[in-house]
């Protein structure tokens, strides 16, 4: 049987190159004053021998682990789970490590993780707000680095990235107006449409997005027939986007656009036009949220709202590097910019 090869160390380097263990160091970390020729003779042995950085070693010596966690409360929601995607690639772009995990999803999900969160094994939490979420601003003091995604409230306790839910929704439905829409139609409401409550939102996708779509139908000089407001709780499934659907076409008032709050709710959606006889986008134009992957391969394609996961991953993960380093600045929130995917559910 072949012996196996012996790990090169750091020893071993140090004296091939001819250098002291310290120097040897120094060139393997991009650290401390030497000739650039010390340097790549060092690196020139590192690549000879096949040595590896214990990166443990490392971050202990520095008092970081190189790693950060998310926590999302399901991997289920098409979103969540690109999402997540998109933070492990933008944190390996950052040579960081990212640890993905999920939480209850009720009104106090995350705040036994938030208590319980351990820096020893991660240096920060990217945390994924859950929408029945109910945090009070004192769950949110952490000692340790805390970026929040998502629509609900930080109460400036902590940073927060989000995609800008108002601004999106108006956006979707400004367009359904403005290809020929009339009378527009919601699938996704959280309870009975209140249209003073919803113009004073503040947080949740839902009534941000609900508030963007009155926004717009009142600039369009229409209002929100609240009859028409399929109400789906917190189910944003395929299946709730079809049961619900079918609701408001079975109640016989008529409408041409439909705004689904997101991209399963308007998958759902048009199989119950279809069903009924209602053709997209003749009849009927729907747009959706969010872009998933399957959006652009429906049969019509999916006109859709993009959420800008990569760009939400990458400043979010930024922001999450600042803090690790110290960044003491006041919390604060950053909203991706708004992208509309006109596609064939739309004229």
């Amino acid at each position: 049987m072949a012996k196996r090869r012996q790990a090169a160390t750091l020893e071993s380097v140090a004296e091939r190159a001819g250098v002291s263990l310290k120097t040897a160091s120094n060139a393997v970390n991009g650290t401390g004053r030497m000739s650039d020729a010390t340097r790549e003779r060092v690196l020139a042995v590192v690549a000879e021998l096949g040595y590896m950085v214990n990166v443990s070693a490392r971050n202990l010596t520095r008092g970081r682990t190189g790693a950060v966690t998310l926590a999302v409360p399901t991997l289920k929601a098409a979103y969540l789970a690109e999402l997540a995607e998109a933070v492990v690639a933008a944190a390996r772009d950052r040579d960081r490590v990212v640890y993905v995990t999920t939480y209850p999803e009720d009104v106090h999900g995350s705040r036994a993780l938030l208590r319980k969160f351990n820096a020893h094994l991660a240096d920060g939490l990217l945390l994924s707000l859950a929408e029945p979420e109910q945090l009070a601003p004192e769950d949110l003091d952490v000692s340790y680095p805390l970026v929040c995604l998502g629509s609900r409230s930080t109460f400036g306790r902590a940073d927060r990235v989000s995609a800008d839910d108002v601004l999106d929704a108006r956006t979707a439905a400004g367009y359904l107006f403005e290809r020929g829409s009339r009378t527009l139609a919601v699938v996704g409401a959280r309870s009975p449409f209140d249209a003073a409550a919803i113009a004073g939102a503040t947080e949740g996708n839902a009534e941000l997005r609900l508030r963007g779509v009155l926004d717009a139908a009142r600039a369009a000089g229409s209002e929100l027939d609240p009859r028409l407001v399929g109400v789906t709780g917190y189910d944003w499934t395929i299946g709730s986007g079809f049961r619900t659907a079918r609701e408001l076409i079975a109640a016989g008032i008529p409408f041409d656009g439909l705004v689904c709050l997101n991209d399963g709710l308007a998958i759902g959606a048009i199989s119950a036009l279809r069903e009924s006889g209602l053709r997209v986008p003749e009849d009927v134009q729907v747009i959706g949220f969010d872009n998933i992957e399957e959006a652009a391969f429906l049969a019509p394609p999916l006109t859709t709202m993009d959420s800008s996961i990569e760009w939400i991953a990458h400043t979010a993960l930024d922001r999450m590097l600042a803090l690790i380093d110290g960044d003491a600045s006041v919390p604060g929130e950053s909203f991706a910019p708004s992208r509309l995917f006109a596609r064939g559910t739309t004229r």
